[in-house]
């Protein structure tokens, strides 16, 4: 624990403010659990000795970890399934996982699980969106690398989250978060203060699937993945558009939609068995394009098991098994990035390989919304969500913990 505390703290930068107001930044440099000390180098010389240090931190930890709950569907209130999930507060999600004893008695064993932000059924995509992906829509306008993601088993009610609101199988994608975060970047690139830098939008829409790219605005085609000699990541050939209107992206999310590739599971006869990426990228309107920005919101593939498909031929346990891969890979690569870790393994997988920007540099932001389905027949399914959140979740906040172990110890 003690050279995990030491990893995990050095390097940290710290601010310790003086009696007068005056705030000054040092860096830890060392730490010494058995003796409880903490050594650090100042960034000033004039610093007076026994000063408090500062309750305004070093913006280090940049990922959100929420919940969605859904609603029990039209399928399960026919077959009176009980709804086992419950949201008793803002952080806090409750499931009352069916369990047996030795002598068969049958009992529920309640299970709680902390996280950033839990939504309830009746929580509207706007209602998510504004908690969870809009605060990420203005972090790109100051040159940020934002990510959100949505995480579930199929049926949990990602697509419905990302794209927008389904009216039996048509979709509107003018209510998803796709379609509100593109409305509010326009929103942001009218007021006079982005103005002046003069940025101009694009839109790309891709999916991976068994480990290749498919563009879904130029017909599937499929792309190659490469690293430059800076070791940037370039998706060859994907077709990027400006736009110049929400009305266009949705438009867009419409068409490349349509595209994806899908399969039956025990949960849904048109499973989504790729991931699909819409990103965002705001360009200067330089000779260069240079990128200013991008925003990466990605409708995961469902998390099933190889058990969960209907059909048990090679293709599709393959495609299950690659799915899986990608996502234990995404699940390393969020830990890593809150635990500020040097290493961050992005080349495990096509899908982390294309995001990498979202991983690498200061400047990235990260949100991800897990769903969970309410009914006692998906219990197994959501407490497996909401464990792969809750890794994350905890991941992040033990390196929260020891930043305010810093800051409440740490003497000048």
């Amino acid at each position: 624990m003690e050279a995990s505390l030491s990893r995990l703290l050095t390097g940290l930068s710290v601010h310790i403010s003086r009696s007068d107001g005056r705030v000054h930044l040092a860096t830890v440099k060392s730490v010494d659990g058995v003796k409880s000390t903490i050594m650090v180098e100042w960034h000033e010389r004039d610093i007076c000795r026994g000063k408090e240090v500062s309750s305004s931190k070093n913006s280090t930890l940049s990922i959100c970890v929420c919940v969605r709950k859904r609603p029990l569907n039209k399928q399960e209130v026919n077959k009176k399934e009980i709804d086992v999930v419950s949201v008793p507060g803002k952080g806090a999600v409750l499931v009352h996982e069916p369990k047996q004893k030795v002598d068969l008695t049958k009992y529920l064993d309640n299970q709680v699980f902390q996280f950033d932000y839990c939504f309830d059924e009746t929580s509207t995509n706007d209602l998510v969106y504004r908690f969870t992906a809009k605060p990420l829509v203005q972090s790109i306008f100051e040159g940020a690398m934002a990510t959100c993601f949505a995480y579930g088993q199929t049926g949990s009610g990602k697509t419905h989250t990302m794209g927008g609101d389904f009216t039996g199988k048509l979709q509107n994608s003018s209510k998803g978060i796709y379609a509100l975060a593109a409305q509010d970047v326009f929103a942001l690139l009218s007021q006079r203060r982005y103005a002046s830098l003069d940025l101009c939008p694009y839109v790309s829409f891709f999916e991976i699937y068994n480990g290749k790219v498919y563009d879904l605005l130029n017909k599937k085609a499929k792309l190659r993945v490469l690293e430059d000699d800076r070791q940037q990541v370039q998706v060859v050939g994907l077709q990027e558009e400006y736009v110049s209107s929400a009305e266009e992206v949705i438009k867009m999310i419409e068409m490349g939609s349509t595209c994806r590739t899908s399969g039956q599971t025990s949960a849904n006869a048109n499973s989504s068995r790729s991931h699909a990426v819409l990103q965002i990228a705001l360009r200067c309107s330089d000779r260069a394009k240079t990128l200013h920005g991008k925003f990466s919101l990605v409708d995961l593939a469902g998390n099933e098991r190889g058990t969960d498909v209907s059909c048990n031929d090679r293709s599709t346990l393959v495609e299950t098994a690659e799915i899986n891969r990608s996502l234990l890979a995404l699940k390393e690569c969020i830990r890593s990035l809150g635990r500020n870790s040097d290493h961050i393994p992005f080349r495990m997988s096509t899908l982390t390989k294309v995001l990498r920007d979202s991983f690498i540099g200061e400047k990235s932001r990260t949100c991800m919304i897990a769903m969970v389905s309410p009914g006692m027949a998906s219990c197994d399914y959501t407490m497996n969500t909401l464990r792969y959140a809750d890794s994350m979740y905890d991941a992040i906040s033990q390196v929260s913990e020891l930043e305010e172990k810093v800051y409440s110890e740490l003497q000048v």
